[in-house]
């Protein structure tokens, strides 16, 4: 394989940035499979003390998402807002959130990269955390998108006996989703707030 000519970044030449972006066209159009096959191994032996992994919380959550009529930003949102659990449990809401951001709408990513702190309504009371710690945000444009996500979708995914769609499902979605130009202002929405779906 070609390899660019320097040793130290600020040496290389036109013709070597332009190899390593032509070297790298493969590797990003993988991305999709990357993040599956991440999702695949955080099966068991992840979540210990729940009564399901991780990879079928994910499962859960945007399979609830999708029978809602989310659209695909929000289920797959939904299935990888916990993606970056297995590397980085102690932030791994804004691990999860970096992953799609480039490929979704700003209010996805937001959610997910915040879901945590709006989680801990549930629970933080049990360890003398403040529980109501999402209320700096209560302002903010995306606060009630975020409070709704825990609520319907992520808070309620540790069920056992929930029958969720399999991976292959969600596949074409996770592909469609990181096929996109990373960051295109038409995918972004900068400050659109869609919301989740109606249920009646």
């Amino acid at each position: 394989m070609k390899t660019v000519s320097f040793r130290q970044m600020k040496d290389g030449t036109k013709a070597d940035y332009e190899l390593l972006a032509e070297a790298e066209k493969p590797f990003l159009a993988a991305t999709a499979r990357r993040v599956l096959d991440e999702l695949e191994r955080q099966g068991a032996g992840t979540m210990p003390g729940y009564r399901i992994p991780r990879s079928e919380h994910g499962l859960q959550a945007a399979t609830r998402a999708h029978r809602d009529g989310a659209d695909t930003d929000w289920i797959v949102g939904a299935l990888l807002h916990d993606i970056g659990d297995g590397l980085a449990p102690q932030n791994h809401d804004r691990i999860s959130a970096e992953i799609i951001r480039p490929f979704v709408r700003e209010e996805v990513a937001w959610v997910v990269e915040h879901h945590g702190i709006f989680q801990m309504v549930y629970f933080a009371h049990h360890y003398g955390w403040d529980a109501n710690a999402r209320d700096r945000f209560k302002d903010h444009i995306y606060f009630r998108s975020c409070a709704d996500f825990c609520e319907r979708w992520d808070q309620i995914s540790f069920d056992p006996d929930y029958p969720s769609e399999n991976l292959s499902f969600f596949e074409p979605m996770v592909e469609e989703v990181f096929a996109r130009k990373a960051y295109d202002p038409e995918v972004v929405r900068k400050g659109v707030v869609a919301g989740l779906p109606s249920v009646t």
